[in-house]
């Protein structure tokens, strides 16, 4: 699947405190929804004992998340906490289980789930910024991102020539056929679904024991013969052919191919997603609070003093940081945030942006256009690598929110298409090898102090480069290298409570105060 800017870079829009965890367990949960019909008896999550989950699905969102998804709620649902209980008001049965099942995602969902007689199994992984694919249904190998509308048909045979006739039948932009045990699974990709009548025709000719239908979940489609003008820093450059176009501008040149849509489009959209951000900040500036929580309210503090001149005068950048740590907040008491690029690193891109846009006195258009020049970087960051913690280390979410807030801010500045690339490589540079190691196991600190750190060093390198600073390395080369060293890096220094400050005495002591509150006003269970 072709990365997009709104699907994997800038959102989704979501409440929780990771977008790895929270937002793409929901997803893979409206699929796995979809998949039972709506309803269910019984669901077992199994998470394999060498991956992330094991250790971090509970507080960082995956099985809010996950439940979610299965009541078929929105990422942004204000009920989302509260997922899990409400799911068994319903009378489903939970089971979260640890077993040895060897999965080479770090990220890995397997989940099986009845009601009544009928039985489905959905293997899936999270894959960075709120992303997942559905890589198994039952025994067969799928890939699923959640970009179409997908009718799956299960038969006992002939599933190529079935294929066949629906292809005289609808317009399609994948039909698929999988094979395993005998069995066949016939998959349809398609901007609608294959409608009742199709199926009834078909069944005359062939035996189809089961028809499902899921939903997409993307915000933003994919169709068939669908491509982009470039993927990588250097086929941008080279599609610019030396018009210095804005940054912002070859953002929509490539949203528009993928995703189909105008320029005032593409603008209105990231418009909209600037809206919901300045919402939060003030949102997190007037106060916010939630039990399960390392950090208190802190914004609101940082800004009486700002606005009284008892901070030390660092420019633009205290207001910066105020809006860093007011988003991170709102993101801590499960408000709504945007996942620019994860929920863990949501903050330093726009409150940077923003921050700097109002010190300009500039509109919500401009930020926009400064928010699509970010998401063209992360496009490069996307296709070639990661967002996940878990996958990179926080190099793969804090460094890369500070190479693609670094180039927003050039092109917010006027800068040359060059100047905002450099930027780019040179707030990356400094960010790689970031650990990702959360205290008491709760995306809140260090990662406050790493999105500051990240929007700082946005701050400095737009304006080495707006001086001309040389990067030495392309952009890419550096994206590839953050690839390489995250194979360098130990697993337990990646997301995994197991590493760094996360194994401290003082973070283990809060994880436990914690695990007692919610404890006590779980009453006393021990329910995930």
């Amino acid at each position: 699947m072709l990365v997009s800017i709104f699907n994997d870079v800038v959102g989704p829009v979501m409440r929780g405190p990771s977008s790895s965890h929270c937002a793409a367990a929901l997803r893979i949960g409206r699929l796995a929804r979809d998949l039972m019909g709506g309803e269910l008896d019984e669901v077992l999550v199994e998470f394999d004992r060498n991956g992330s989950l094991p250790t971090t699905h509970d507080s960082q969102g995956s099985d809010m998340g996950l439940f979610g998804g299965l009541l078929g709620w929105d990422a942004a649902d204000e009920r989302l906490p509260g997922s899990p209980q409400a799911l068994r008001d319903l009378g489903v049965r939970i089971r979260i289980e640890t077993v040895d099942a060897g999965d080479p995602h770090p990220n890995t969902y397997r989940l099986t789930l009845r009601r009544g007689e009928e039985r489905h199994f959905v293997r899936a992984i999270s894959t960075g910024g709120g992303m997942m694919e559905v890589l198994g249904v039952d025994a067969f190998n799928v890939s699923m991102f959640g970009d179409c509308f997908e009718t799956l048909l299960w038969v006992g045979g002939e599933g190529h020539k079935l294929a066949q006739e629906l292809a005289t039948l609808v317009s399609a932009d994948a039909i698929l056929v999988h094979e395993a045990g005998g069995e066949q699974l016939v998959e349809v990709k398609a901007g609608e679904f294959v409608s009742e009548e199709a199926v009834a025709r078909l069944n005359g000719a062939f035996v189809i024991r089961t028809v499902k239908r899921l939903a997409p979940v993307l915000p933003v489609l994919s169709r068939k013969d669908m491509g982009v003008p470039f993927t990588t820093c250097a086929e941008m450059l080279a599609h610019d052919a030396g018009r210095n176009l804005p940054l912002w501008k070859l953002a929509v040149d490539y949203e528009r191919a993928r995703g189909g849509l105008t320029e005032a489009e593409v603008i209105a959209k990231m418009a909209d997603i600037v809206r919901i951000l300045r919402r939060s900040i003030a949102q997190g500036i007037a106060g916010t609070r939630y039990d399960d929580r390392v950090l208190g309210h802190q914004s609101g503090k940082f800004n009486e003093l700002m606005k009284a001149g008892r901070l030390l005068d660092c420019g633009v950048l205290n207001r910066m940081t105020l809006y860093v740590t007011a988003l991170m907040e709102v993101k801590s008491s499960m408000g709504v945030i945007v996942a620019a690029p994860t929920a863990g690193a949501c903050a330093a891109l726009p409150g940077a942006v923003i921050a700097i846009a109002e010190e300009r006195g500039l509109g919500e258009e401009e930020m926009a256009k400064a928010m699509l020049a970010s998401g063209v970087i992360g496009v490069f960051i996307a296709t070639r690598w990661t967002f996940a913690a878990e996958v990179g280390g926080c190099q793969a979410e804090g460094g890369s929110a500070a190479c693609m807030a670094a180039a927003a801010l050039v092109d917010l500045a006027g800068g040359t298409l060059a100047q905002s690339v450099a930027a780019a490589s040179l707030a990356f540079q400094s960010m790689l090898g970031l650990i990702c190691d959360p205290i008491a196991n709760r995306v809140e600190a260090p990662c406050l102090g790493k999105n500051v750190m990240a929007a700082s060093n946005a701050l400095a390198c737009a304006n080495m480069a707006l001086a001309d600073y040389d990067p030495v390395i392309p952009l890419d080369e550096v994206i590839e290298t953050a690839k390489t060293v995250a194979g360098q890096m130990p697993r337990e220094l990646r997301c995994t409570a197991l590493g760094g400050l996360s194994i401290t005495p003082t973070s283990k002591a809060i994880e436990q105060r914690l695990a007692t509150r919610k404890t006590a006003a779980c009453g006393g269970c021990a329910c995930p």
